[in-house]
């Protein structure tokens, strides 16, 4: 049992205020103030004991022992059944006359409110390419503009602007070998602005001696435009694009991105979206330079770059 955080007393304090009054004769009401507590506490407590013994001094859930309303087991059964079935709990409210929110509770509390859920878990697909530049990982991920303090740093939900601010499409490139990263703030993910920020990609990876031969990216509009085709054409890239609803295919440019919202994007307050622009650049370098990676044998990208150069024998 978890002991209340705002608890006065704890079973060892209890057993002690029981030995005051009991064993030492105190007053209840000067054991009570002893153990920082009201003297109807001080009996509740000293009832216990008499009934139960040491027992009586531990704490108790506070479940109720009877639900009258609670729904039957065997109709959380037949629920988790008919969902087994891929039904909906429109669907299941409809065949067991039951409130579709009854159902929909029923199924959370289960832990079937996801259709998802009733798939098995796929087994981890860890994979790693030998030599920098054999694959990079693209993704965008979406920020929202900063145009004042929110209410998440200032606890005030008063005076919040009204509407939309808009969005800022963060687009980051990762080395599957190094997990050396590319990353910038850019207005769109349009199949123009996504071909251009793969060729200021491989541009940056080749002043780095990495020269790049394929790149995956998901399903989006941009990366199956004609224009984002004809970049990987030019640059003589292959294009991978993942599984659809299969965002673990381009796992490394995920956690990339998770690790970049908790260092950079949300890591520090900033009073406007330029602010939080300009700190991009040294938190990036940050990341290549001078933070090690867990899974590189806590090296930094770069480190595991001339490592893998060295082995080469290409390292100049």
């Amino acid at each position: 049992m978890k002991l209340h955080g705002n608890a006065c007393t704890c079973p060892r304090s209890r057993r002690l205020l029981v030995q005051r009054v009991l064993e030492r004769g105190w007053p209840p009401a000067a054991a009570a103030e002893a153990a920082g507590c009201s003297t109807r506490t001080a009996f509740k407590w000293l009832a216990r004991f008499r009934a139960e013994g040491d027992a009586g001094l531990e704490d108790r859930s506070s479940v109720p022992h009877e639900v009258p309303r609670r729904t039957p087991e065997d109709r959380v059964a037949a629920i988790a059944a008919l969902r087994r079935l891929r039904m909906t709990a429109a669907t299941i409210s409809w065949l067991l006359s039951m409130p579709v929110s009854t159902v929909s509770s029923v199924l959370v509390g289960i832990g079937l409110g996801r259709l998802s859920r009733l798939e098995p878990p796929e087994p981890p697909n860890r994979y790693e390419r030998r030599c920098a530049g054999e694959l990079l990982h693209i993704d965008v991920k979406k920020l929202g503009r900063i145009t004042t303090i929110g209410h998440r740093i200032s606890g005030d939900r008063r005076g919040q602007p009204k509407g939309k601010a808009g969005w800022e499409y963060v687009h980051v490139c990762v080395d599957d070998a190094t997990r050396l990263a590319y990353v910038e703030v850019l207005s769109d993910e349009k199949g123009q602005t996504v071909a251009g920020f793969l060729r200021r990609a491989v541009a940056f990876y080749e002043l780095h001696g990495v020269r790049v031969e394929r790149v995956m990216t998901d399903n989006g509009s941009g990366y199956r435009s004609i224009l984002h085709a004809l970049a990987c054409r030019s640059l003589g890239l292959r294009h991978i694009r993942t599984r659809p609803y299969r965002p673990r295919t381009n796992g490394k440019a995920e956690r990339f991105i998770r690790t970049m919202l908790g260092g950079w994007a949300y890591g520090a307050v900033y009073g406007s979206s330029a602010e939080r622009t300009r700190a991009l650049a040294g938190w990036l370098d940050h990341y290549n330079r001078r933070r090690p990676h867990g899974s590189l044998n806590r090296q930094t990208p770069l480190q595991r770059l001339a490592a893998l150069n060295n082995l080469s024998g290409s390292y100049n």
